[in-house]
Protein backbone atom coordinates (compact mmCIF):
# COMPACT_ATOMS: atom_id res chain seq x y z
CA UNK A 1 0.00 0.00 0.00
CA UNK A 2 1.10 3.48 -0.61
CA UNK A 3 1.07 5.54 2.49
CA UNK A 4 1.69 8.67 3.42
CA UNK A 5 2.78 9.76 7.25
CA UNK A 6 2.58 13.29 8.26
CA UNK A 7 4.78 14.00 10.96
CA UNK A 8 4.25 17.21 13.12
CA UNK A 9 6.44 17.88 16.05
CA UNK A 10 9.37 20.52 16.27
CA UNK A 11 11.57 18.17 18.29
CA UNK A 12 13.50 15.83 17.15
CA UNK A 13 14.23 13.79 20.69
CA UNK A 14 10.30 14.18 22.13
CA UNK A 15 8.60 11.07 22.32
CA UNK A 16 6.19 11.85 19.31
CA UNK A 17 9.29 11.63 17.52
CA UNK A 18 10.14 7.89 19.03
CA UNK A 19 6.48 7.02 18.06
CA UNK A 20 6.88 8.94 14.18
CA UNK A 21 10.16 6.40 13.72
CA UNK A 22 8.09 3.50 15.11
CA UNK A 23 5.07 4.17 12.77
CA UNK A 24 7.56 4.59 9.68
CA UNK A 25 9.80 1.84 10.84
CA UNK A 26 6.93 -1.11 11.25
CA UNK A 27 4.83 -0.06 7.99
CA UNK A 28 8.00 -0.33 6.14
CA UNK A 29 8.49 -3.58 7.97
CA UNK A 30 5.16 -4.73 6.59
CA UNK A 31 6.23 -3.89 3.15
CA UNK A 32 4.69 -0.98 2.37
CA UNK A 33 6.01 2.33 0.47
CA UNK A 34 5.85 5.06 2.60
CA UNK A 35 6.47 8.95 2.18
CA UNK A 36 7.41 9.65 4.93
CA UNK A 37 6.23 13.93 5.21
CA UNK A 38 8.13 15.60 8.32
CA UNK A 39 6.13 18.92 8.34
CA UNK A 40 8.74 20.83 10.51
CA UNK A 41 11.73 19.18 8.84
CA UNK A 42 11.06 19.82 5.44
CA UNK A 43 10.16 23.76 6.32
CA UNK A 44 5.88 23.80 5.63
CA UNK A 45 4.79 26.77 5.40
CA UNK A 46 1.23 26.93 7.58
CA UNK A 47 0.40 30.00 6.43
CA UNK A 48 -2.14 30.65 3.84
CA UNK A 49 -1.17 34.23 2.03
CA UNK A 50 -3.52 36.68 0.73
CA UNK A 51 -3.41 35.78 -2.56
CA UNK A 52 -3.57 32.06 -1.66
CA UNK A 53 -7.28 32.46 -0.37
CA UNK A 54 -8.15 35.12 -2.78
CA UNK A 55 -7.41 32.08 -5.82
CA UNK A 56 -8.51 29.36 -3.25
CA UNK A 57 -11.48 28.59 -5.44
CA UNK A 58 -9.67 28.71 -8.61
CA UNK A 59 -9.11 25.22 -9.55
CA UNK A 60 -6.47 24.05 -10.93
CA UNK A 61 -4.02 27.25 -9.99
CA UNK A 62 -5.33 26.77 -6.34
CA UNK A 63 -2.78 24.20 -6.28
CA UNK A 64 0.57 25.65 -7.60
CA UNK A 65 1.66 27.07 -4.02
CA UNK A 66 1.57 23.85 -2.40
CA UNK A 67 1.62 21.58 -5.37
CA UNK A 68 4.35 18.71 -4.19
CA UNK A 69 1.74 18.33 -1.40
CA UNK A 70 -1.27 18.22 -3.54
CA UNK A 71 0.99 15.36 -5.46
CA UNK A 72 1.90 13.28 -2.48
CA UNK A 73 -1.27 12.93 -1.04
CA UNK A 74 -2.65 12.50 -4.70
CA UNK A 75 -0.13 9.55 -4.57
CA UNK A 76 -1.45 8.02 -1.79
CA UNK A 77 -3.70 5.25 -0.91
CA UNK A 78 -3.22 5.83 3.15
CA UNK A 79 -3.24 8.59 5.60
CA UNK A 80 -0.99 8.49 8.84
CA UNK A 81 -1.15 11.41 11.19
CA UNK A 82 1.83 11.97 13.91
CA UNK A 83 1.58 14.38 16.13
CA UNK A 84 0.78 15.46 19.51
CA UNK A 85 -2.32 18.23 21.06
CA UNK A 86 -1.73 21.57 22.07
CA UNK A 87 -4.45 24.06 23.55
CA UNK A 88 -6.77 20.68 22.56
CA UNK A 89 -6.13 21.28 19.02
CA UNK A 90 -3.22 20.02 16.57
CA UNK A 91 -0.41 21.94 16.34
CA UNK A 92 -0.16 25.31 14.08
CA UNK A 93 1.61 23.72 11.51
CA UNK A 94 -0.62 20.79 10.89
CA UNK A 95 -4.21 22.99 11.30
CA UNK A 96 -2.02 25.06 8.29
CA UNK A 97 -1.82 22.12 6.02
CA UNK A 98 -5.54 21.32 6.31
CA UNK A 99 -5.99 24.68 5.49
CA UNK A 100 -3.65 24.59 2.64
CA UNK A 101 -3.56 21.47 0.96
CA UNK A 102 -7.23 20.26 1.93
CA UNK A 103 -8.46 22.54 -0.87
CA UNK A 104 -11.26 22.41 -3.83
CA UNK A 105 -10.24 20.38 -6.52
CA UNK A 106 -8.10 18.30 -4.06
CA UNK A 107 -9.72 17.07 -0.96
CA UNK A 108 -13.61 18.10 -2.61
CA UNK A 109 -15.16 19.06 -5.36
CA UNK A 110 -17.22 22.40 -4.97
CA UNK A 111 -18.66 23.21 -8.25
CA UNK A 112 -21.67 22.77 -7.20
CA UNK A 113 -22.03 24.71 -3.48
CA UNK A 114 -25.18 23.29 -3.35
CA UNK A 115 -23.68 19.32 -3.82
CA UNK A 116 -20.02 19.70 -2.77
CA UNK A 117 -18.78 15.75 -3.16
CA UNK A 118 -15.62 14.19 -1.93
CA UNK A 119 -12.20 14.01 -3.93
CA UNK A 120 -9.88 11.77 -1.66
CA UNK A 121 -11.88 8.62 -2.88
CA UNK A 122 -8.61 7.06 -3.40
CA UNK A 123 -8.31 7.28 0.81
CA UNK A 124 -8.75 3.78 1.61
CA UNK A 125 -7.18 3.99 5.20
CA UNK A 126 -6.80 6.85 7.46
CA UNK A 127 -4.52 6.48 10.96
CA UNK A 128 -3.87 8.53 13.69
CA UNK A 129 -1.16 8.39 16.56
CA UNK A 130 -1.84 11.19 18.84
CA UNK A 131 -0.75 12.60 22.38
CA UNK A 132 -2.89 14.33 24.80
CA UNK A 133 -1.18 16.40 27.91
CA UNK A 134 -4.28 16.25 30.05
CA UNK A 135 -6.37 13.16 30.65
CA UNK A 136 -9.15 12.03 28.22
CA UNK A 137 -11.93 13.58 30.16
CA UNK A 138 -10.61 17.43 29.40
CA UNK A 139 -10.40 16.21 25.90
CA UNK A 140 -13.70 14.94 25.94
CA UNK A 141 -15.10 18.29 27.86
CA UNK A 142 -13.19 20.40 25.40
CA UNK A 143 -15.29 18.38 22.40
CA UNK A 144 -11.72 16.68 21.54
CA UNK A 145 -11.04 18.70 18.14
CA UNK A 146 -8.03 16.44 16.78
CA UNK A 147 -9.62 13.69 17.14
CA UNK A 148 -12.76 14.98 15.27
CA UNK A 149 -10.58 15.99 12.59
CA UNK A 150 -8.97 12.81 11.83
CA UNK A 151 -11.92 10.03 12.36
CA UNK A 152 -14.91 12.35 11.07
CA UNK A 153 -13.67 15.17 8.02
CA UNK A 154 -10.93 13.41 6.96
CA UNK A 155 -13.42 10.38 6.82
CA UNK A 156 -15.94 12.88 5.06
CA UNK A 157 -13.27 13.83 2.55
CA UNK A 158 -12.73 10.03 1.55
CA UNK A 159 -16.63 9.72 0.65
CA UNK A 160 -17.02 8.31 4.48
CA UNK A 161 -15.44 4.99 2.79
CA UNK A 162 -12.03 4.82 4.49
CA UNK A 163 -11.15 2.63 7.01
CA UNK A 164 -10.22 4.98 10.22
CA UNK A 165 -8.40 4.21 13.89
CA UNK A 166 -6.94 6.56 16.40
CA UNK A 167 -4.54 5.98 18.45
CA UNK A 168 -4.42 8.16 21.63
CA UNK A 169 -2.02 9.00 24.75
CA UNK A 170 -3.87 10.84 27.44
CA UNK A 171 -2.05 12.77 30.30
CA UNK A 172 1.29 12.83 29.10
CA UNK A 173 1.63 15.47 31.83
CA UNK A 174 1.51 12.36 34.32
CA UNK A 175 3.29 9.36 32.37
CA UNK A 176 5.85 6.87 33.13
CA UNK A 177 8.53 5.18 30.94
CA UNK A 178 6.73 1.65 31.31
CA UNK A 179 3.21 3.37 29.87
CA UNK A 180 4.81 4.99 27.40
CA UNK A 181 6.70 1.82 26.33
CA UNK A 182 3.55 -0.06 26.11
CA UNK A 183 1.73 2.86 24.14
CA UNK A 184 4.44 2.44 21.56
CA UNK A 185 4.67 -0.91 21.15
CA UNK A 186 0.35 -1.10 20.75
CA UNK A 187 1.13 1.61 17.57
CA UNK A 188 4.15 -0.73 16.53
CA UNK A 189 2.00 -3.41 16.69
CA UNK A 190 -0.83 -1.70 14.74
CA UNK A 191 1.41 -0.21 12.14
CA UNK A 192 2.95 -3.61 11.53
CA UNK A 193 -1.14 -5.38 11.00
CA UNK A 194 -1.84 -2.32 8.67
CA UNK A 195 -3.77 -3.45 6.02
Amino acid sequence: MRILVIYCHPVETSYNAALHTEVVQQLRGAGHEVDDCDLYAEGFNPVMTREERLGYHEVPSNQLPVQGYVDRLLWAEAVVFCFPTWCFGMPAMLKGFFDRVLMPGVAFDISDPHNVKPSLTHIKRISAVVTYGRPRWTALFMGDPPRKSITRYMRLLTGGKARVDYHAYYHMNVATPPRLAAFKARVGEAMARFA
